[in-house]
Formats: C-alpha cells, sequence, structure tokens
C-alpha cells in the first residue's frame, strides 16, 4: 500500500479514517441510537470511497474529498464552536493539515498568503528523535518523558507575532512495526537514552520508514502569548531574593518534569577566573557542584567530559546513571561530591546571555534514569527566562557591590580626602556621643580652575562615514541574496525598498537614516529571513547573519575602524596625562580629572583651600599654567606619533580656556562629583561646553585647528602672560614662531572672548 512520502522519518504514514468508519458501522447496527440515520446515509456514501478506510494514498484526494471530511468529522468539529476553537485534522509532522476551523482559517488568511506555518525550533533532529521516542514508550512500554511544548508564531494582520501551543489528539492513531523494524533490547534502549545528540545511533535503531504509523490526528491551538505557567514562573524569578525562592522555583521544576523528589541549584561562573562561585544573591540556591566550597577552578572541579560540554561547547551536559558513566570516565571531583549526595542522574544547563557564559543551572534526582539526555530539552522554555533573571541579578548585584563602594570606599581624589575624612570622622564621633551630626557640604572657595582638551577632530562625520560604509556593504548584498530568494519567496517590496535607500545612501548620509534601515531590517526583512524553513537557502541566510555581528561581522568593519581609532587616540593621550600628572601634584597639590569622549577633557583647581597646610603663592598658579601647556604639547605630538598607525588617521585640535578669577567648587552628592558653585562662576561651565565649536569673528573658520594649540582668553594681561609661557616652549623647540590672534564671536550668553593659536613643532616638520 502506498504511503504518503516523508524523506526524513522512522514512519511510513497511512491516513485512514478506519476508527472513525468502525464507529459509524456500530451507531448504524443499533436503530434505537439517535444517530442510525445519519450513519447509514454517511456509510452508504463511504461505499464509494474505500480508501478512506483503507488508506488515502494521494494527498490530492483530500482536497478532493473536503466536504465528505468535514461531515465525517463533524463530531470533532462541531460548528458552533468553529468560530472558537483552534482546530484542524493533519498528518504528524508533515505539512498537510486540513478541514480548519473558520477561527484557524482566518487566523492564517489575516498572517497574510506569504506566511508559512511552521514549529518554532523544531528540527528534523528533534523529529525523528521525537518520532522514535513515541515507539520506545508505545511498543516498548518505556516512559521517556521527551514532551515539550511545540509552539506555533503566527503574525496578526498589523504584524503583532501571536504564540500558539499545539495540542495534539492521537487516539485515532496506531503504530505498527514493518518488516524493517529493527528489533531492541535493553541495552539498546539505554544506550539511546544517554545519546540524545547521536542521530546515526537513532536511525540505525530506527530505519527510515521501518514503523507505520497509520490514521490521522487532530491538532488544537492554544494562544499562549501569555501563558500562564509562564507567568507564574516569571512571577517567581523576580523574587529571587525573597524567602522561599528555593522551595518555589524547585516546585515549578518537579512539575515540568513530573520528578517529586527532583532537586535545583545553582552555581555561578567567573569568566574572567574561569571558576565557580556561590550564587551571592542573598537567599543563596545550593550548589551541588561546589556542594560545601564557597568556589572552585573550573577544570578541577568539573571531569573532562563535563567541562569540554558546558564551558568549551556550551552545551547540556547529563547523565542518566552516574554509577555506569563514572564506571567507564574518571571519577572527578564532580564524580565524587554528587555521589557524595546520593545523586544518580542529573542534567548541567549553560546559562549563557550574548555568547558570555553566567552560570550553571543544576537538576539533580536521587534515581537513577530520571534525568537524561532527552529530557535535558525540556530546558528550551524555561532558559530565557533564567537566562534573562540571572543576568539582571548579576547587574544588580554588581550594582550593589558598586553602591557599598561608592558609600565605603569612593575614590577620592587625594588631594581633597582630606576634607571628606574629616567630615566623616566628626559623624562617628557624634554618633558615639548619642548625638545627631548633619554632614556639611563639601565646597572648595577661592580655587583657579584650568582646562584643556584634545578633541578628535571630524568625528563625527567620521562615525556617519563608517555607517554610511557599512550600510551600504550590507544593503547590496542583502539586496542580492534578497533576489535570489525571490525566486521562491517574494521579496519585491522589500528589494524595491532597500534599493532606494542604497541610493540615498550613496548620494548623502542624513540624521536618522541608520536608525530607520535597521527598525526596517530587523522589523520586516531579517523576520521573514528567519522563517524560512528551505533548507536549501540555510547556508547563505545563515553566513549573511553572521556578517551582521557587531564585533566580527564585515557589515560593522569600518564602524570598528572608526571606534578603534578612537579608543587608541584616547588611550595614547590619556596616558601621557596621568603619568605628567604626578608630577604636576609636586609643583603644588590641587583636584584634577578628565574624562574621555571622542578626545580627552581635563579640568584642575588649584588654590589655599584645597591644601591648606602648604602656603599658596600664585607662582604657583603659574607654574601649572606651564605644566598644562606643555603637557598638552606633549599629547599632541603623542597623536602625530600614533597617527600612521590608526585605522583611520585622524587629527585633533587642541584648546585651553584661561579663566583668571578664583572660583569655588562643590562636591555634588547626587552625582557624586565637584561642580562650580554659584550662578556667576557657572559662566565658566558655559564658555567650556560651548568654546571648541566656536569660529573667528566674521568669519567660517573654527577658532581649533589641526597641529596648533588655540588658547581663549579674555583680558589682554592673560594674553601677556601666555605669550611668556609661549616663548619658553619656542625655546624648548616644542612651540614654533606663527602666533596669531583673532576676535571670537559672541556665544549665547558670552561675548568678548579672544583667542590665539601656535603651531606646534611636529618631528620632521618645517
Amino acid at each position: 500500500m502506498n504511503s504518503f512520502t516523508l524523506p526524513n522519518t522512522p514512519f511510513q504514514i497511512e491516513l485512514s479514517f478506519q476508527q472513525v468508519v468502525a464507529k459509524l458501522e456500530s451507531v448504524a447496527a443499533d436503530p434505537s441510537d439517535e444517530g442510525f440515520e445519519r450513519a447509514k446515509k454517511l456509510l452508504k456514501e463511504l461505499e464509494s470511497f474505500p480508501e478512506f478506510a483503507e488508506g488515502i494514498t494521494d494527498a490530492s484526494q483530500v482536497q478532493a474529498h473536503s466536504d465528505l471530511i468535514s461531515r465525517l468529522l463533524v463530531d470533532y468539529f462541531p460548528p458552533a464552536l468553529t468560530l472558537n476553537e483552534i482546530k484542524a485534522v493533519n498528518l504528524p509532522y508533515h505539512n498537510i493539515i486540513f478541514n480548519h476551523s473558520q477561527r484557524f482559517l482566518n487566523i492564517l488568511n489575516a498572517a497574510g498568503a506569504d506566511f508559512e506555518i511552521g514549529i518554532r525550533n523544531f528540527d528534523e533532529h528533534q523529529s525523528y528523535v521525537l518520532s522514535c521516542c513515541i515507539i520506545l514508550n508505545e511498543y516498548y512500554g518505556t516512559y521517556l518523558d521527551f514532551s515539550k511544548p511545540l509552539f506555533y508564531d503566527i503574525p496578526t494582520a498589523d504584524g503583532i507575532v501571536r504564540h500558539y501551543k499545539i495540542l495534539y489528539n492521537a487516539d485515532n492513531l496506531d503504530i505498527l512495526p514493518t518488516d524493517k523494524a529493527v528489533p531492541l533490547t535493553a541495552a539498546d534502549i539505554d544506550l539511546l537514552t544517554n545519546n540524545y545528540d547521536n542521530l546515526s545511533l537513532w536511525k540505525e535503531k530506527f530505519p527510515l520508514g521501518s514503523w507505520i504509523l497509520r490514521g490521522f490526528s487532530i491538532m488544537t491551538l492554544i494562544d499562549v502569548t501569555v501563558e500562564n505557567a509562564v507567568s507564574i514562573l516569571k512571577e517567581k524569578l523576580l523574587g529571587l531574593n525573597s524567602i522561599g525562592f528555593h522551595t518555589s522555583v524547585t516546585s515549578i521544576f518537579r512539575s515540568i518534569y513530573r520528578l517529586p523528589e527532583m532537586q535545583v541549584g545553582f552555581t555561578l561562573y567567573n569568566q574572567e577566573g574561569e571558576q565557580f562561585n556561590l550564587d551571592g544573591f542573598g537567599h543563596q540556591m545550593h550548589s551541588y557542584i561546589l556542594d560545601n566550597e564557597d568556589q572552585g577552578k573550573a577544570n578541577e572541579v568539573l571531569c573532562s567530559k563535563s567541562y569540554n560540554c558546558l564551558i568549551a561547547d556550551r552545551k547540556y551536559f547529563s547523565v542518566s546513571d552516574i554509577d555506569e558513566f563514572f564506571r567507564d570516565a574518571e571519577v572527578s571531583c564532580l564524580g565524587k561530591r554528587f555521589m557524595d549526595q546520593d545523586i544518580k542522574s542529573f542534567i548541567l544547563a549553560p546559562v549563557i546571555k550574548n555568547g558570555k557564559l553566567l552560570g550553571i543551572l543544576e537538576l539533580v534526582s536521587s534515581k537513577k534514569k530520571d534525568l537524561n539526555s532527552i529530557n535535558a530539552h525540556k530546558l528550551e522554555v524555561v532558559m530565557p527566562f533564567l537566562t534573562d533573571t540571572v543576568e539582571r541579578m548579576i547587574v544588580e548585584l554588581q550594582n550593589q557591590v558598586q553602591a557599598i563602594i561608592q558609600e565605603k570606599y569612593t575614590s577620592i581624589h587625594e588631594s581633597v580626602y582630606w576634607k571628606f575624612r574629616d567630615e566623616a570622622q566628626k559623624l562617628i564621633s557624634a554618633d558615639l556621643d548619642g548625638e545627631k551630626y548633619q554632614l556639611k557640604e563639601i565646597v572648595f572657595p577661592g580655587v583657579y580652575p584650568l582646562y584643556g582638551q584634545i578633541d578628535v577632530k571630524g568625528s563625527s562625520e567620521m562615525r556617519n562615514s563608517s555607517v554610511q560604509k557599512d550600510l551600504q556593504r550590507q544593503l547590496q548584498e542583502l539586496i542580492m541574496l534578497l533576489k535570489r530568494l525571490n525566486v521562491d519567496e517574494p521579496f519585491g517590496e522589500e528589494i524595491t525598498f532597500l534599493s532606494v535607500h542604497l541610493e540615498e545612501l550613496i548620494d548623502a548620509f542624513k540624521a536618522g537614516t541608520e536608525q530607520h534601515i535597521n527598525n526596517y531590517l530587523e522589523s520586516r526583512v531579517h523576520y521573514r529571513l528567519r522563517q524560512i524553513r528551505d533548507m536549501r537557502w540555510k547556508p547563505v541566510i545563515n553566513s549573511y547573519f553572521q556578517e551582521t555581528e557587531g564585533e566580527t561581522g564585515i557589515f560593522h568593519t569600518y564602524r570598528r575602524m572608526y571606534e578603534k581609532t578612537i579608543s587608541m587616540i584616547n588611550e595614547r593621550i590619556v596616558g601621557i596625562l596621568d603619568s605628567r600628572q604626578l608630577v604636576a601634584q609636586v609643583l603644588y597639590p590641587h583636584y584634577y580629572e578628565r574624562f574621555k569622549t571622542d578626545g580627552v577633557e581635563h579640568n584642575l583647581y588649584v588654590g589655599p583651600s584645597i591644601a591648606p597646610t602648604q602656603p599658596f603663592e600664585i607662582k604657583r598658579l603659574y607654574e601649572l599654567r606651564l605644566w598644562q601647556l606643555q603637557v598638552l604639547c606633549e599629547m599632541e605630538l603623542a597623536h602625530n606619533d600614533l597617527k600612521p598607525k590608526l585605522p583611520y588617521p585622524m587629527d585633533v585640535t587642541t584648546l585651553i580656556l584661561i579663566h583668571q578669577s578664583a572660583i569655588a567648587i562643590r562636591f555634588r552628592m547626587d552625582e557624586k562629583r565637584f561642580d562650580v558653585d554659584g550662578s556667576y562662576n557657572a559662566r565658566f561651565e558655559i564658555v567650556k561646553k560651548r568654546i571648541d565649536k566656536a569660529y573667528i569673528r566674521n568669519t567660517s573658520e573654527r577658532i581649533t585647528k589641526t597641529g596648533m594649540i588655540t588658547i581663549v582668553y579674555s583680558s589682554e594681561e592673560e594674553a601677556e602672560e601666555y605669550f611668556g609661557y609661549i616663548s619658553v616652549l619656542q625655546a624648548q623647540g616644542l612651540l614654533k614662531q606663527d602666533v596669531e590672534q583673532f576676535d571670537i564671536e559672541d556665544l549665547q550668553g558670552v561675548s568678548g572672548l579672544r583667542g590665539m593659536r601656535v603651531s606646534i613643532h611636529h618631528k620632521g616638520g618645517g
């Protein structure tokens, strides 16, 4: 008898309504049955179609007999519920789905003509092993708990993806061996349960087409977009630090696995130290890997096989019989600890986020074969929630640690530490005496500010250019890919959209273009590419997605070059500034801070309130101003040496802002940093934020210029002072003789600024 052809399954599938026909014959034999007349009428009609009982051999017959099939299955598909239930008849693991309820048809119609339904994350390997497990349970009497929820992801008419859980009614299916079936021993079954990943072994024990699956199944979909069970799990995970959390989570996993004695544990993994640690989340989950230890090196705790599986390959590691496993493998520290804890079977699952191993989820049982390589894959439905929770808790833990460091160990610059210490000691003394003490604000009045910056010239334009080049390449290759796929999949609309934007990219790069294109790619194109099931196209589609990876893909080549350029420039000039700052502190103690952006800014504040134990003379300020000018020259020269080695040979501009009057700085508790104090002093901050983008008055020329140091001042006294510093550095060969002066355009709220520029004497220059 011919059967529906399935290329990769142990089953020959025969679509048959034999059991339904038999029920009709039973009803037709009893005139008192209320369905007697209907049964007789249907049986009379079926006399012309013996294939309904003997087996339908051609898929086209399903369409030809659709009306008869609908009437035959009316008890399974009540017309009154057709707008309520999401049901259909199907052949298991086959694309043929028919006799849909009206609600099912409405959902598919809303998804669009291009949509192809397919089970989420269900490949041929899973399908084959699942088929074999059905045979083992039904024919050999095993109880392999392979069942994990299966889902369809179906978009609505407005593009929102809804998720449906699939339920199968297999009451009308029979499983029968053919002459190709291989008889299995108990040893064969044990071997299979420990080798889920060995597809060749499963095909050896269950050859293609060696069993018959006869009848039909009824598929029912349940909308689980907001599934109650998952909501409960997520709710528990949100209360990770709550009392009773471990008990609650253990109960959920026991329910999932139907194992009342199963236990759950968790162990953190420190990737930098390659070691395991207790979770540290407050109410700790027990670590079966570490048992009573606080930490342990991963390569010392695990056996070689589990280390390779968990740490190197990032896959589940399961053992269904620990005694049997360690009879053939070395009894490692892991084996001894598990044996000491009376563990007989276990699953260790790596918790991974963004390619980083965060920890190990541990499922353990005191019974052999409770846990194995087959039911390990039931974790796939809950691991995303666990992963997000572990990542969230690690971030929260890091934030708590950071909060303690900020509260107890905040790194206060040595020059001002004494004042924070004095306030803290006053608070402690008051507490010891049972008195209240209000901490005073930390203010340093009468300090002179020094501000300087080295800015990467054209960084915004270079970043835009990098994005533009990367997107051009991505769109060009994506359009070629879609044109190839367009033979089987209609991608005309997407190709047109991308072609238009590619032309725009070639002409110019507008604000918002990158986000607009990326949003379209992710929501439309990438989504559709991921839905393609045809294995012919999988390699080229996967190759495309690999190239979209930010750290390695070719579609981020120019952006990586840009980011590396900025990083190299900042690291070089920061290294010089930090090391030379140690020398400046010897001249006179002062407060120092610097910030890395697209370049480096620094602030110095010097005055008697910062170093009250040392006499302050104005010449100390002059020495620091000369020091600052000299160090900026050194930083500029260092960049010039680095420039040929940069991915992008980007230039920098250098600027100093002079502020002659003393100001006050105040420590802002909410921001944990110093800022200028008072509205008058705020003028200095306003100028700092705007000055580097200012123009020479009545020109379109910026005040900063490549290869020159720009000095911004307000009075002739300041100019004369800096002419003296410039002369010193000219004598040292750091600066050239070409000093130029100019007026600066008025800034918002600030006028009367002037500037001077002088060229830095680069090696090999004129």
